[in-house]
C-alpha cells in the first residue's frame, strides 16, 4: 500500500470509530433535583431517583451531572425550563420524577406506579386497625383521641373529611419550607416524637418512613381508589417539550430495565404496582 492509500486507510478508520460511538456518548446525563429530599433523590445519591439516574448514565457511557434546587412551587420554571446565565444553554435536561401527563413538560412513559399508605405507629393503642374504614367505626372517645397528620392538600385529607374525620386531623405543610428536613424526615420524626400516631402519606415518602424504624414499628395499609378519590398514581420522567430524542432514549432505557427498576424501589419499601395502561403524551406538533 502506497503512502497516500494508507492514509486514505487510516482516515476511514477514523470515520468508522466516529460514527460508531453512541450518539450520546460526548455528553453528560443531566438532571434537575432537589438536594435534600429523601427518599427520590439527595446531595449524596443515595436516593432512588439518584440510583435510576446512574443506572441510565452508565448505559449510555454517560456521568450524571445535577443542578440542585429544591422542590418547591416554581421547580420546572427554574431548572429544566432555565437557561445559564449569557447562554442559550439550558440548565439540565431531565427531572427523575413527575406525574404521568404532567402539563409543564413532556413526559416519558410511566416507570414506576404506587399509592398512599396509611401508616400506624403500633403500640399506641391502634393495634386493632387493619383497614382504613375502620378508623370511622371508631367510638367517638376513641376518634377523639387519633392524632393524624393532615395536609393542606392531597387525596388524605380529602378521604378524611369523607370519613368525618377532620376535626382529628393535625395540620402540615405539604412544602415545608424547612432546610434540615423534607417532608417525609418531619413526618418520620414527628412519629417517633409521638406528636402523631398516624398518617396518609405518598408510597414513596411512606417507604422512607417505613425505612428508618424496625420491621415492626408500624402498621402499612395500602389507600384503595374509588370513584372521586384517587390514592395510586403512576410516575415518569420530564424532558422539555420539543426534546423527543431525548425522550425516546428514556423511554427505551425504562423498558430495557423494568425489573431493575423495580428491585431499585422496592428496597426502598416503596409499594410498587403495575403501571396501568397510559394515554399518550401529549405534544408540542
Amino acid at each position: 500500500m502506497n503512502k497516500m492509500g494508507h492514509l486514505n486507510f487510516l482516515f476511514k478508520l477514523a470515520l468508522l470509530a466516529l460514527f460508531s460511538l453512541p450518539l450520546t456518548a460526548k455528553e453528560t446525563f443531566r438532571v434537575c433535583a432537589d438536594p435534600l429530599n429523601p427518599p427520590f433523590s439527595s446531595k449524596d445519591r443515595s436516593g432512588f431517583e439518584n440510583r435510576i439516574a446512574e443506572l441510565f448514565a452508565s448505559q449510555l457511557n454517560q456521568t450524571v451531572e445535577y443542578n440542585w434546587f429544591p422542590q418547591r412551587i416554581g421547580f420546572i420554571r427554574n431548572t429544566l425550563k432555565a437557561k445559564l446565565p449569557d447562554s442559550e444553554e439550558y440548565v439540565c435536561d431531565i427531572v427523575m420524577g413527575v406525574p404521568a401527563g404532567f402539563e409543564l413538560a413532556m413526559t416519558t412513559k410511566p416507570y414506576y406506579h404506587s399509592t398512599y399508605v396509611l401508616l400506624i405507629a403500633k403500640d399506641r393503642g391502634w393495634n386493632d386497625i387493619t383497614k382504613a374504614v375502620q378508623l370511622s367505626a371508631l367510638s367517638l372517645k376513641r376518634q377523639e383521641n387519633l392524632r393524624i397528620a393532615m395536609f393542606d392538600r392531597g387525596p388524605g385529607t380529602a378521604w378524611l373529611q369523607s370519613m368525618g374525620l377532620l376535626g382529628q386531623g393535625i395540620p402540615y405543610q405539604t412544602m415545608t419550607g424547612d432546610d434540615l428536613n423534607n417532608t417525609a424526615m418531619r413526618i418520620d420524626k414527628d412519629l417517633k416524637a409521638g406528636k402523631i400516631d398516624m398518617v396518609i402519606l405518598w408510597g414513596p415518602m411512606a417507604g422512607y418512613v417505613l425505612s428508618q424504624s424496625p420491621i415492626d414499628a408500624y402498621t402499612a395499609i395500602p389507600m384503595t381508589s374509588r370513584p372521586g378519590m384517587k390514592f395510586d398514581f403512576s410516575i415518569a420522567m420530564a424532558v422539555r417539550y420539543g426534546d423527543k430524542k431525548r425522550n425516546q432514549i428514556l423511554n427505551e432505557l425504562i423498558d430495557k430495565n423494568h425489573k431493575a427498576i423495580q428491585v431499585i424501589i422496592e428496597s426502598y419499601k416503596i409499594p410498587f404496582l403495575p403501571i396501568p395502561e397510559q394515554k399518550p403524551d401529549k405534544d408540542d406538533d
